[in-house]
């Protein structure tokens, strides 16, 4: 890597590009970078660390400059296209990262759900220990100039991931997802067979979850989870409206005690992962324990706030299982209280494949309103409706509309979950803004 040249970051607003520019910043090279106008919260970050952000135009690309793309745009776009043309090096986010983690002691996470929350936790745990450079799905970077470590979220999307030849990989879980890509759960399986067989080191799998149980690799398997016969095993979990605790046994062998400040079944296991990914590198035990309590979540996961007696929770979930364990997580920090859903999907295909499951997963709060399908731009409106949706959950469902939150002011003393990958979070700020005024009128 030349320190002399400048990267350009075509889309640096993706979670991923934001993130791998801000290590890059970090190690000392030159960055900047173009994205359409519009407000994302991976800009923080970029805006915070000085890096230029520009309007997407051809007139961006000059000499000495390497691109790297971002995947969401194709080779057609003004700027590659510019680049191309000029003779500049072009390299794809994916293929990037593969190369870059050829440095480093490399720790990919992987999963159809929880790789977010997962790689924010190592990432936690390590770099409060080791210098550890990390790159998080939420759009947080880091990198440290001389680093052991790099963890990295590795997304399966159209098989990226497969760039990547990683030291060890935890897999979370393997779920149909992205019907717009994958064929179905064998189809997605594949993909992460070929990733489990670049891996050079070790495999950290959830032994829970069916589909990872099939697995084949060149390298050992360590599955943890809650059975006796996986290698790393929670048992005495105790959760409680403060968080988890949990023992954890190595190979049948008490290895020790751990506390969590999160919630759900799903964070025991999270964090199970975690363990293993440190034990097996040799960090001390006490280390581990001591960070893993001291973590304070990632961005758009269970991110909570409190507005006179209502709580507001902001959470990426856009899949059924994600909105399951959402729920599960907010019915076991708050357990007397009326948990409410908003949700609004994201994408027209996922929809429309997992229609049913949605409505299954949202039934599990005590009242759900709707917010009109958020459609991707690699994607036609596809024959599905909001209404089809709300059609299918049992108590039935209200379609809120961004002018028109007052629906939800007849809760109180009650939790509100936002739930999306798309622009949820302007019905949320609509409901808060609505619910400030109110509170106000009757003081």
């Amino acid at each position: 890597m030349n320190k002399q040249t400048t990267y350009h970051f075509v889309g640096i607003k993706g979670s991923g590009m934001s993130a791998l520019g801000l290590v890059l910043h970090d190690k000392g090279f030159k960055v900047q970078g173009s994205d359409v106008e519009k407000y994302y919260f991976t800009q923080k970050g970029i805006e915070e660390a000085g890096i230029s952000i520009l309007p997407f135009s051809k007139d961006n690309i000059h000499d000495g400059l390497t691109i790297i793309a971002g995947n969401a745009f194709p080779d057609s776009h003004e700027e590659i296209q510019a680049a191309i043309e000029m003779g500049l090096p072009v390299i794809r986010y994916h293929k990037f990262i593969g190369e870059f983690l050829k440095e480093y002691t490399s720790i990919a996470i992987t999963g159809s759900h929880g790789k977010t929350t997962t790689t924010g936790l190592l990432a936690h745990v390590l770099s409060s220990i080791e210098p550890t450079s990390y790159i998080i799905g939420d759009g947080t970077g880091h990198g440290v100039p001389d680093a052991d470590f790099f963890v990295l979220e590795a997304c399966e999307y159209r098989r990226h991931f497969l760039a990547y030849q990683p030291d060890y990989a935890i897999m979370t879980n393997i779920d149909f997802d992205h019907p717009d890509y994958f064929t179905g759960v064998e189809d997605v399986f594949s993909a992460f067979q070929t990733l489990a067989n670049q891996v050079q080191k070790g495999i950290i799998a959830c032994g829970e979850d069916d589909e990872l149980k099939k697995l084949k690799a060149p390298v050992p398997i360590y599955y943890y989870g809650f059975s006796d016969n996986h290698e790393y095993q929670a048992k005495n979990i105790v959760r409680s409206t403060t968080g988890s605790t949990f023992d954890v046994y190595v190979k049948g062998v008490f290895y020790g005690h751990f506390a969590i400040p999160t919630f759900g079944e799903h964070n025991v296991l999270n964090a199970l992962a975690v363990i293993a990914a440190c034990q097996l590198e040799g960090i001390p035990e006490n280390l581990i324990a001591e960070n893993l309590q001291t973590f304070q979540g990632v961005k758009r996961r269970f991110s909570e706030k409190v507005i006179s007696d209502m709580v507001i929770i902001d959470d990426y979930a856009h899949h059924p299982q994600e909105i399951r364990v959402t729920l599960d997580a907010a019915r076991q920090k708050f357990p007397e209280k009326e948990i409410i859903a908003v949700f609004q999907p994201h994408t027209f295909t996922r929809t429309i494949a997992l229609l049913s499951d949605f409505a299954e997963a949202l039934n599990l709060a005590d009242r759900v309103y709707l917010c009109d399908i958020f459609g991707s731009a690699r994607e036609e409106q596809g024959n599905v409706t909001i209404q089809d949706l709300a059609d299918k959950i049992t108590d039935g469902a209200i379609v809120l509309k961004e002018e028109n939150m007052s629906p939800l002011l007849d809760h109180h003393d009650a939790v509100v979950i936002f739930m999306g990958a798309g622009d949820v979070q302007k019905f949320e700020y609509a409901y808060e803004t609505l619910l400030s005024r109110s509170i106000l009128r009757n003081n």
